[in-house]
């Protein structure tokens, strides 16, 4: 039950946060209403596919990596932890209440991106809501993991470029993986981003979900529960 209560703690909290709503949902739409502006036809289509993955994981991602800050600095966490609540309860928590966040997110955006912006792939809608709900919960996973090396909010903010920036250097957004040199591909080849982006991409070519897509997905999933198991046993209850 402490994890129902958790979650739904941060739920009511996420709630009551308007600014916090106002970019997990205004921020992605307009942003892709900017590439639909600056490129037409199959480039904004292949580009606006791989961005709704993209943005939801930067932005949870940072939302995340600050909350959890804010829990430690404040002494919420350490009171919280006094409690029969286990670390794994509290960051399961937050992967459940940001996922909910995260689909809700991704509904909306996708909804512009297909009804409103025109964009077209061969595949499911449903299935590139799936995706990016999913990507957006490996920000989350990441965003806790990172805020446990953080001492304040400047410094949380500051891992965004060396958790997610390598990750869509390499995921295949700017240059063809199989186009990098060998180096690199290694290094794509470990990191979760490449998967979900490889995933989208296979629901804008293929009509049906392929197993590659599965694949990925399933990658992707295991790459948050060892993020959130890793978050789990660095996690402090106060920042000194």
């Amino acid at each position: 039950m402490t994890l129902v209560h958790t979650t739904g703690r941060i739920l009511r909290q996420l709630r009551h946060d308007r600014r916090t709503v106002a970019l997990l949902i205004l921020v992605p739409s307009l942003l892709l209403t900017l590439l639909y502006y600056m490129f037409s036809g199959p480039v904004f289509d292949r580009v606006a596919l791989i961005m709704l993955g993209i943005f939801p994981f930067l932005i949870m991602f940072l939302i995340t990596s600050i909350a959890m800050l804010r829990e430690r600095t404040t002494g919420t966490l350490e009171r919280l932890l006094t409690t029969p609540l286990r670390k794994t309860d509290l960051l399961f928590g937050y992967g459940i209440a940001f996922g909910v966040a995260a689909a809700v997110q991704a509904a909306i955006v996708s909804g512009v991106a297909y009804w409103l912006l025109g964009l077209d792939t061969r595949g499911s809608a449903g299935f590139v809501i799936l995706i990016a709900a999913a990507n957006a919960v490996l920000g989350v996973a990441l965003g806790l993991l990172a805020s446990a090396f953080a001492r304040t909010e400047f410094q949380a903010v500051q891992f965004m470029p060396v958790v997610a920036l390598p990750q869509i250097l390499l995921c295949g957004l700017f240059v063809a993986r199989e186009d990098m040199a060998g180096w690199l591909q290694a290094i794509s080849d470990v990191l979760p981003l490449t998967y979900s982006v490889e995933a989208l991409q296979e629901v804008g070519a293929h009509a049906d979900p392929t197993g590659t897509m599965w694949r990925d997905l399933a990658i992707v999933g295991g790459a948050v529960i060892l993020a959130l198991i890793a978050a789990a046993g660095t996690l402090r209850r106060r920042t000194p």
